[in-house]
């Protein structure tokens, strides 16, 4: 053994010690960070306490990956303020489309009070003149979306999650490329991390051809980013300010049940009527962030008067570190609570925190048909295992899980009572609620809702229902798993 391998791991003050003795003075700095300055909830915090005092090392790498948040005021405060500006603008410039068509019925009252919550905490406009097409399969999701961009004529925002390097993707790009070569402005944003594989050149095409390119919160170190938290989980499309798109498929080939996961069950709407407002807005809002520009919300080109006509209710609603609430969280906990006959919610993960785990247990328990869909296989091992820790406790409440066996399930979907739904991409965990930014559509219309139960009950010959007795036959391996998972879902 050499002198200096020995010195590194000496245990008598060698350098390796002195490291040690390092990273534990910066855990308690941490530590005092997270007690005096960090507004974390409580259990968070004492759990992240506990991580980085008795096991110093993970806890260190642990917290500068997933638990610093230290800096969020200032990073996104003048975010913060834009969007509060130009909401207000935004509610303004729609006051005019705020003419309700009520759902048939006495439950309409209770939908008024939400609608009321979700447009005074998030100023997510409620507008009644809007037609919907949903997408379960991502060929005709894609079909759509690319016969939208062919059809564009004065501009096309573009907006996902996850952008591959693959077939589907580059199809898109050189369909975009082609419209902005025709005049049409094309601009497409990504987020740093879901876009971290893009070569450098993957956009070239459609930068020669005149459009524009942005990374939410990239990192100054190519393609290292170690921001974990605050990542831009949208998917939006807008063309010519008439026409949406929102959901839950990223961009690649895997969404078209080509990866290893098999066939991908998804969600995704496709909107014409004011609502679109809203959805610019929002790419207007992140584009401005992530390209430090300033995009001008009074311009008719991208804001085109609406023909009226009357269609489904919806308000467009996004949250995010920036927002004051947890504003998609509270609109499901208010269709939770004001369900009288059935709840059907699809996510590929579920991590909640305990006010949704008492309203669904309170909904069961109270006789509403309460189901859960949810992936019979991982993509992410840790996430999938504390996921089912916490099914595991509604099951025996009397909530229905069921795992769907045909591929992988990734819509983030609820429908109640078949009168009001929500799409979009904010999964059912806290992940979603506080750190990612996210966009779901709420649909105030018992037609397009029961279109969506009734996809939720097709998708019901493809499951497999898991029962109490599933619970007691688990193996000891399992039960670890679950349970250490459980254990640091609350801050990873």
């Amino acid at each position: 053994m050499s002198a200096t391998y020995y010195y590194l791991w000496s245990t008598d003050g060698g350098l390796l010690s002195d490291l040690y003795i390092l990273i534990l003075i910066i855990n308690i700095i941490m530590v005092i960070s997270i007690i005096f300055f960090e507004r974390k909830k409580p259990s968070a915090a004492l759990l992240w306490v506990a991580v980085l005092l008795f096991i110093p090392v993970f806890g260190f790498v642990a917290y500068l990956i997933f638990g610093q948040t230290i800096y969020k005021e200032r990073i996104f405060k003048i975010k913060e303020d834009d969007d509060r500006r130009i909401r207000e603008i935004i509610s303004r410039q729609l006051a005019m489309v705020k003419s309700i068509r009520f759902l048939p019925g006495e439950k309409a009252g209770d939908y008024n009070r939400m609608r009321e919550m979700l447009l005074a905490t998030n100023y997510a406009t409620i507008t009644g003149d809007n037609e919907v097409e949903i997408y379960t399969e991502g060929e005709k999701k894609f079909e759509a979306l690319i016969d939208a961009i062919n059809s564009a004529e004065e501009s096309i925002n573009f907006q996902y999650y996850i952008i591959r390097n693959d077939e589907l993707s580059k199809r898109i790009v050189s369909a975009l490329s082609e419209k902005a070569r025709q005049g049409v402005k094309v601009r497409v944003l990504g987020d740093a991390v879901g876009c971290h594989r893009l070569p450098r050149n993957f956009f070239r095409e459609l930068k020669d051809a005149g459009g524009e390119t942005a990374f939410f919160f990239r990192s100054k170190y190519l393609h290292i980013n170690m921001r974990i938290n605050y990542r831009n989980h949208r998917k939006i499309v807008v063309i010519d300010g008439k026409t949406g798109f929102v959901g839950g498929f990223n961009v690649g080939d895997e969404y078209l049940g080509k990866g290893p996961l098999g066939y991908w069950r998804d969600t995704h709407l496709k909107i014409s009527g004011s609502a679109v407002y809203s959805l610019q807005a929002r790419f207007f809002l992140d584009w401005n962030h992530a390209a430090e520009q300033d995009l001008e919300f009074f311009n008719t080109f991208y804001f085109p008067e609406m023909i009226p006509k009357e269609g489904s209710v919806m308000q467009v609603v996004s949250s995010g570190p920036d927002s004051r609430g947890e504003c998609i969280k509270m609109g499901y906990l208010q269709l939770i609570n004001n369900a009288t006959e059935s709840t059907y919610i699809q996510t590929p993960y579920f991590i909640p925190d305990q006010s949704l785990l008492d309203a669904l247990t309170i909904a069961a328990e109270s006789g509403i048909d309460v189901r859960i869909m949810f992936p019979c296989k991982p993509d992410h091992p840790f996430v999938y295992w504390a996921g089912f820790s916490y099914l595991w406790d509604l099951v025996e409440a009397g909530v229905r899980v069921f795992l769907y066996d045909k591929g992988f399930i990734h819509a983030k979907t609820i429908v109640v009572d078949g009168l009001v739904s929500s799409v979009g991409s904010a999964n059912w965990d806290i992940r979603s609620f506080r750190l990612n930014f996210e966009t779901n559509a709420f649909i105030y219309d018992d037609e397009v809702s029961a279109e969506l139960k009734k996809a939720f009950e097709d998708d019901l010959e493809y499951c497999t229902e898991v029962t109490c007795e599933d619970y007691y036959k688990r193996t000891h391996a399992v039960m670890f798993k679950e349970s250490v998972s459980r254990l640091l879902s609350g801050i990873l």
